[in-house]
């Protein structure tokens, strides 16, 4: 079953405590947290002051994305926020394998995130370092973009590396997606959808994320040829 990690990016922040517990009601898995620090993507959204204080407040597996420049510097801070996975972007700096293993001696899952330019393939040094990899499905900085249907490419190689590695890594995929589009990662192969809009804008948070859930899990994934 595909994994339904709302991003808080798309939520009320003046009410976050709250919409982080509908999220939990509503049977999400995961909570996605988008740290953005002006410099590798054009936006500023928060940083590990504002997880720490919610992490009291929900038992959900808090899924940190960090679109920051160098994130080796800050990685003991989200550690300490109580992140439980911390991605980094392969675009973010040129020691990506050192940041993925400290970030797995502090005990916590590590991922890494391409942009929809960047090649799936350039992830194929790291599969044994990491614990899940994500493919953005819009150009990271802001929310509420359209889904680019060609990043599911990218998808289909990172299912295909994993596959043919024998290894256990999540698939995550955030940009746009919505129940009409999550039935086509799902059969490119991932295994975490990241929604913002589509939950935390929805006049039913339990609706929408079931209606996702529902139509990523009706979908059979295709045999090998």
């Amino acid at each position: 079953m595909i994994k339904i990690s709302p991003s808080i990016l798309a939520c009320d922040l003046s009410e976050l405590a709250s919409e982080v517990s509908r999220a939990e009601s509503a049977r999400a898995d995961w909570l996605h947290l988008d740290v953005m620090d002006g410099m590798f993507v054009p936006n500023i959204s928060f940083g590990p002051g504002l997880i720490a204080s919610i992490r009291d407040r929900s038992k959900l597996v808090f899924d940190t994305h960090l679109m920051i420049v160098d994130p080796l510097r800050y990685i003991d801070d989200f550690y300490r926020a109580g992140s439980d996975i911390i991605t980094i972007h392969y675009e973010s700096c040129n020691n990506q394998q050192a940041v993925l293993e400290y970030i797995r001696s502090l005990g916590l899952r590590a991922g890494i995130s391409i942009k929809p330019a960047t090649p799936a393939f350039v992830l194929e040094p790291l599969l044994d370092y990491i614990d899940l990899a994500l493919v953005m499905s819009v150009e990271p900085g802001f929310g509420g973009q359209s889904f680019m249907p060609e990043t599911l490419d990218s998808v289909r190689v990172l299912a295909q590396m994993i596959k043919e590695r024998g290894l256990n890594i999540e698939i995550e995929i955030d940009g746009g997606i919505t129940p009409d589009n999550i039935a086509e990662a799902a059969r490119a192969g991932i295994t975490v959808a990241v929604a913002g809009s589509a939950v935390f804008r929805a006049p039913d948070i339990a609706a929408a994320i079931g209606a996702l859930r529902e139509n990523a899990g009706n979908t059979e994934i295709p045999a090998d040829d």
